[in-house]
């Protein structure tokens, strides 16, 4: 285990098995740190790509026949859509003031969600050129929602309201073991069907469409690295948002309250035992004060698969100074950033990350659930290329053009000495054909 020189001598009895604190200049620590970020979906893609196969040959046979196997589920007894009275039966199982914390979770996500949709326009470019940009959502899309160790109501609301606000005509949600709040959380939202199909199975049913499954147009939502895998091998074929990994958290920041950052640390690690909680700081003494705060924490809640979390992959990177702590964040592109109040400066500097939290009282949990952004984040470094899931990913945006005979005239010579070049004769006789004398 990586510990810092002397900690054992000075502060024997903060030592626990958790969140190793690594010198920003142990080159050979940091590049395994930044190397072991990238999902490594090799194994599960052999896996993926059988299933898929089988999937698309047999349809709902093989979908059956996985579903017993894998999520120990007879779809011949219980159903592949879940039915009307098994919803309103999930009503009496939560408690009273469950569906109020949606409804204003609903309204945040809701509105800004609106905020996301780019916009429709048009211009003149040249006197009689015009062009314009016209939104058309997506026709069919399904939000998987994980049927793991927790229920996710609060991934329904993520996925699902984005897509509505887009204008997508069928929403459709998948889960393996829907629980009780992912079902009122759907019918709150009003989903055209649920299904419940999880696994690299869910991704090939909706992908290729089978006898009682329809093909959609995308599928979104996190999962298991097998869910993973298999939205990576059908992208080509059906559109997804993004292959997501292990959720990560970052806190930046030299001053702070150790408890608070080690409870959201703690809180990002009991998601999944190879889940990434990492602190990054130039203060010695706030990383000891937050491990020490991360060890009882997880000791009073007893989260054994935080603390595995913690042990596996968190871990505190001791900096020069805060310059050094923004190069480590856009190196690492992380789900979830947290800027402690005196790093709330480096906000222009980040480049790569999904979701930024700025201060104390910003909490990750509280865009987990009900601030309005989106919890469907990119992970694995895919923050480089692209944000999280917005109403921005359910339309299509189509340039449209209108062009009269002067406006064309004015773009002629342009046109035709481009296409000649490039040897497209063709190209340039389509144009040159319009100012022919009849």
């Amino acid at each position: 285990m990586l510990m810092l020189r002397g900690t054992r001598d000075l502060f024997p009895f903060l030592l626990c098995p958790m969140l190793d604190i690594i010198r920003s200049d142990d080159k050979e620590a940091v590049s395994h740190l930044l190397s072991a970020q990238a999902a490594n979906l090799s194994s599960a893609e052999a896996v993926a790509r059988r299933i898929l196969a089988n999937v698309r040959r047999q349809g709902d046979r093989a979908l059956v026949r996985y579903s017993r196997q894998f999520d120990g589920v007879d779809l011949r007894k219980v159903g592949m859509r879940v039915a009307p009275d098994e919803v309103e039966c999930a009503y009496t199982n939560l408690p009273q003031d469950f569906v109020k914390a949606l409804q204003v979770a609903a309204k945040n996500i809701r509105a800004t969600a609106r905020r996301q949709l780019p916009r429709a326009w048009q211009f003149q470019p040249l006197p009689g050129v015009k062009v314009s940009q016209v939104l058309r959502p997506l026709g069919r899309v399904v939000c998987y929602v994980p049927g793991g160790r927790f229920p996710l109501p609060s991934t329904v609301l993520m996925s699902i309201i984005p897509a509505q606000v887009a204008g997508v005509r069928e929403v459709l949600l998948t889960s393996p073991k829907p629980a009780p709040a992912v079902l009122v959380a759907a019918h709150m939202l009003g989903v055209s069907g649920i299904y419940r199909l999880g696994g690299a199975q869910a991704v090939a049913a909706f992908a290729y469409g089978t006898e009682s499954v329809p093909r959609v147009e995308k599928i979104v939502g996190p999962g298991n690295r097998y869910v993973a895998a298999a939205k990576k091998l059908v992208a080509g074929e059906c559109g997804i948002d993004f292959v997501a990994g292990p959720s990560e958290l970052v806190v930046v920041g030299a001053e702070g309250n150790p408890e608070w950052i080690a409870a959201d640390l703690v809180a990002q690690a009991e998601h999944d035992p190879d889940a990434v909680a990492m602190l990054i700081t130039s203060s010695c003494q706030l990383a000891l004060r937050v491990r020490a705060c991360a060890a009882q924490i997880v000791a009073q809640l007893r989260l054994p698969v935080a603390q595995k979390s913690l042990a596996g992959q968190g871990c505190i990177i001791l900096t020069r100074g805060l310059a050094e702590a923004a190069e480590f964040v856009n190196r690492l592109a992380p789900e979830h950033l947290t800027l402690l109040e005196d790093a709330e400066g480096l906000l222009d500097r980040i480049q790569s990350a999904g979701s930024i939290f700025l201060g104390g009282y910003s909490p990750v949990a509280a865009g987990d659930y009900a601030s309005g952004t989106n919890h469907i984040l990119p992970t694995s470094g895919a923050a480089r290329l692209r944000g999280g899931l917005s109403a921005a990913d359910f339309v299509k945006c189509v340039s449209v053009q209108q062009i009269t005979r002067k406006g064309l005239a004015r773009l002629r010579q342009s046109i035709v000495t481009l296409a000649r070049t490039e040897g497209l004769k063709g190209h340039a006789q389509s144009v040159e054909v319009r100012f022919k004398k009849q």
